[in-house]
């Protein structure tokens, strides 16, 4: 092309152009390819990498963009990215919602706040489920009924949400039940109950009441963490009946098995309140009461 200088212009320049398109490709895959390999490596540090090799994406796309409008003008790219300064306050603008996210997920991991995997609410959001992927962005999260949701992180930030990946790692999973007893039932144990009580249960003298049998029981079953906090007590009166709550730790954590271990153990509870002379309190209308 020495005849046609123009031509041969326009050649070098679109084949520098080709070679920046390619360039960018390329480091866009290698960023991709190194944020997969430090996932499967270091699952709790997956937003680090995702949120930094989304910055490094965007900047490599950004430098490639000033390097072909640079050649396609015959200009420095020095010059063009010093030019820029005076638009800062428009490209802020622009990528608002991306500095955005990038705050939000840097604040989210530096605090170790959510991983890929957890298991979170956020009731705002009508959220309840496992998270799947964290980008710089936005956070997906597929409830319970499959449906997928997405947020920002920056929701996340400004909100509370709930991450049981406390439980999930713990030693169990607690179990807060509340069981009101009807007040006109409520009275001192004679001695027919306390015959009844030391004859079907074993009591002695410091257990004749339902909340002393009942840690009694939870401390011998199998699925109940005892070296964690177990207790029955008593709250404050109300005009439903009588308060008392179950509080301790079931071994099984996950959903199923978790809820079909609590209800056999609050069916037992259920079963044996008659046996103290107790009554759980239950509404009823004017011309209903027993």
């Amino acid at each position: 092309f020495w005849r046609t200088p123009l031509v041969q212009d326009i050649m070098a320049r679109a084949t520098a152009i080709y070679i920046t398109v390619m360039s960018m490709l390329l480091g866009i895959s290698l960023v991709d390819a190194f944020k997969r390999y430090e996932y499967k490596r270091h699952a709790a540090l997956q937003q680090y990498y995702h949120t930094f090799c989304g910055v490094l994406k965007i900047l490599i796309i950004f430098l490639a963009v000033i390097v072909m409008v640079a050649i396609a003008i015959n200009r420095n790219p020095l010059t063009l990215i010093a030019g820029l300064g005076a638009t800062s306050a428009v490209l802020m603008l622009v990528f608002k919602d991306t500095i955005s996210g990038l705050v939000a997920g840097i604040r989210l991991t530096s605090n170790d706040m959510l991983h890929r995997g957890d298991w979170i609410t956020v009731p705002k959001a009508d959220i309840n489920g496992i998270v799947e992927d964290i980008t710089l962005t936005t956070v997906k999260v597929r409830n319970f009924d499959n449906t997928i949701l997405t947020i920002t992180p920056q929701t996340l930030v400004d909100d509370s949400f709930q991450n049981w990946i406390g439980m999930r790692q713990g030693d169990g999973r607690r179990v807060k039940r509340l069981v009101y007893f009807d007040f006109r039932c409520i009275r001192p144990v004679d001695d027919g109950m306390r015959r009844l009580l030391v004859d079907k249960y074993g009591f002695d003298e410091r257990e004749m009441q339902p909340g002393r049998y009942v840690e009694r029981y939870l401390a011998s079953r199998d699925d109940v963490n005892t070296a964690m906090l177990f207790m029955v007590r008593q709250l404050e009166a109300t005009n439903t009946g009588l308060p008392l709550e179950f509080y301790f730790f079931l071994k099984q954590k996950e959903w199923k098995p978790y809820e079909h271990h609590l209800a056999a153990i609050m069916e037992y509870v259920y079963s044996i309140i008659p046996d103290f002379g107790l009554r759980v309190y239950q509404r009823y209308s004017d011309g209903a009461r027993p």
